[in-house]
């Protein structure tokens, strides 16, 4: 399960994401354009995920997307699903635990005693991004795999863990993850692939700089932490919940608004006996 972020409330956020919403702040008389949040950085050839509408997060294995279904995340492994809007999932700044020996050692980030540094949630070795030459040479296996997804047909692509730096025990920093997703940015515009921010709140604001056009966030809506994508991303915003608590905070709040699913932890395909799948009512 994703480990708990800090809730975003400010008074800042909240005009921004009032903003993003209906095109006013707090003190303006009339409407404005949204159209800051709303678009994307890509350019013209860069597509953004559509908004509100059907979702689906298939990470756990590919299957056929649920009626009105129109937006479906899958790993980079899969094909994507056929007339719909598909997002390529790669784990950008952690390697697969069975992927590790794959990765140079000198690529893996080590404590003080020479140890691979590992997200112990999910047992996976944080990769060493912390200076140009080691995230170039990152950049150059993680960009080969968003060349797969743009091979594919995917229309975006997802780099997963921007957050690890909170992993590292100080060794990486915001500004190192911000660095290395700036690359990837690049390179999947390169391809035509729009590019999402995945979870990392306190990064949001940070997206015109990086390249980054929707966002992918987990468990916002339990989090109190939707309104921060919101601001920066308008209705860009993909959202996967796992709890049942956390989908009826969600639907309630911007149910109307964003695109939000509920699936187990480790998103199952249907018909596996974990398998579960909520969207909002109506």
């Amino acid at each position: 399960m994703p480990a708990p972020r800090p809730a975003v409330r400010s008074a800042a956020v909240a005009a921004a994401v009032l903003l993003a919403l209906t095109g006013c702040t707090p003190s303006s008389g009339s409407p404005e354009s949204a159209e800051s949040p709303e678009s994307g950085s890509g350019g013209p050839s860069v597509t953004p995920p559509p908004v509100h509408t059907g979702f689906d997060y298939q990470l756990g294995g590919a299957y056929p997307p649920p009626k009105g279904v129109r937006i479906v995340s899958r790993d980079r492994e899969a094909d994507p699903a056929d007339g719909l809007y598909n997002i390529c999932y790669v784990n950008a700044f952690q390697s697969q635990p069975e992927e590790r020996k794959r990765w140079p050692a000198e690529l893996l980030l080590r404590d003080a005693d020479g140890d691979v540094v590992l997200d112990k949630a999910w047992n996976e070795p944080l990769l060493d991004i912390g200076t140009p030459a080691k995230r170039k040479r990152i950049a150059a296996r993680v960009n080969r795999w968003i060349d797969g997804c743009a091979d594919k047909g995917y229309d975006a692509v997802e780099p997963d863990n921007y957050d690890s730096y909170t992993r590292s025990g100080g060794r990486l920093s915001a500004a190192d993850a911000k660095a290395f997703i700036t690359v990837l940015s690049a390179h999947a515009h390169s391809r035509n692939l729009a590019i999402g921010q995945k979870n990392t709140v306190e990064l949001a604001d940070s997206r015109r700089k990086t390249g980054l056009d929707f966002a992918v966030a987990e468990e916002c809506g339990a989090y109190d932490e939707c309104g921060g994508y919101v601001a920066a991303f308008g209705r860009h915003v993909v959202v996967v919940e796992y709890t049942a608590k956390g989908l009826a905070k969600g639907c309630a709040e911007w149910g109307d608004r964003l695109s939000i699913v509920r699936r187990d932890v480790n998103v199952t395909p249907r018909g596996d006996r974990d398998y579960v799948r909520g969207t909002c009512p109506g």
